[in-house]
């Protein structure tokens, strides 16, 4: 009988225990996942004052006005070219080498002469025929007062010195131009007129135009009506 008792008590303390005498622990589901974390905000990098202000580029008085071209005084003076300058310059180049006055040791061309008839002739001071052709140019050029009219004398000795040519003009009291002719002129004139012009005793001599033209060389004494003919021939 008591063992019957016992198991009666076991049997119901193991029906209290199915039907829920003790209240079963309940373990909450795991997440299947993470919960994302927000990011966190960064914020904008700060620039400094000097990264965040670029100074902009200062232009200078200097670099924004630039100086204009201006023309000074001298260089608009020196651009305006007379008459008379812009004719030489379009003469032959022999007519623009630089010859020396024997008397007043003044540079000058026969360029310089421009709009007007030059009589050119050259000689040696030796030369009896030249001096004979420069006595008649000489009677020639008294009475033929032009200023228009312009006489020069070449002398082909290249080494004669400037002094003894002017002497030898005043000796003979031949009031116009004498020059020592340059080397380079002789030349140029040996190849614009021919050999003839470098033999004094020949008497040779040409006439330069106003416009620069000339005749063609001529040789031999002529009189003072022949060279006035062909100076008139030629404007003068």
């Amino acid at each position: 009988m008591k063992c019957f008792y016992l198991v009666i008590v076991l049997l119901v303390t193991v029906g209290l225990a199915a039907c829920g005498g003790e209240q079963a622990t309940v373990t909450p589901a795991t997440p299947t996942s993470t919960a994302s974390i927000p990011a966190t905000v960064i914020p904008a990098t700060v620039m400094t004052a000097t990264q965040a202000v670029v100074a902009p580029t200062t232009v200078t008085a200097t670099n924004t006005l630039a100086a204009p071209n201006t023309l000074t005084e001298t260089a608009v003076m020196t651009d305006v070219m007379t008459e008379a300058e812009v004719a030489a310059t379009a003469r032959p180049a022999w007519q623009q080498l630089p010859l020396v006055d024997a008397r007043t040791g003044a540079t000058f061309t026969l360029a310089d002469f421009a709009g007007k008839t030059v009589f050119v002739e050259t000689m040696a001071t030796w030369c009896t025929n030249c001096r004979q052709q420069l006595e008649i140019v000489k009677s020639l050029q008294a009475t033929l007062p032009d200023e228009n009219v312009v006489f020069v004398a070449l002398s082909v000795e290249t080494t004669l010195e400037a002094a003894t040519l002017a002497q030898y003009a005043d000796d003979a009291g031949f009031a116009w131009t004498f020059a020592v002719i340059t080397p380079e002129l002789l030349q140029e004139l040996a190849t614009r007129f021919g050999r003839t012009i470098t033999n004094p005793p020949s008497t040779p001599h040409f006439v330069i135009y106003p416009d620069g033209s000339t005749t063609e060389l001529i040789t031999g004494i002529e009189s003072a009506e022949q060279l006035r003919s062909h100076l008139q021939n030629s404007g003068g």
